[in-house]
């Protein structure tokens, strides 16, 4: 028998395209002015926009709040690359 991961909930928030709440984040990998990238158990999410500022970051309780412009939001799933040798000796 497997074991079956819980997930935390993650909620996004979008206001206005100004501000942003979001729970269930795990980790921050990487934020700027233009980038944020966080991790949830749903996937990787990406923030792309102008004058991005986090105001708020709990890894304990998973929140994270953001200001600035915000021009995308981009899920991608947080599966490992698989190996290319095993691609081809199939």
């Amino acid at each position: 028998m497997t074991e079956q991961k819980i997930r935390k909930p993650n909620l996004v928030t979008l206001e206005n395209r100004e501000k942003m709440t979001l729970t269930g984040v795990n980790d921050v990998e990487s934020f700027d002015e233009r980038c944020i990238v966080a991790y949830t158990d749903y996937g990787q999410l990406t923030i792309q926009g102008t004058g991005l500022n986090i105001t708020k970051l709990s890894v304990e309780s998973g929140d994270l709040s953001l200001e600035g412009n915000i021009l995308s939001l981009n899920y991608t799933d947080n599966r490992p690359a698989e190996n290319i040798f095993k691609r081809l000796f199939r």
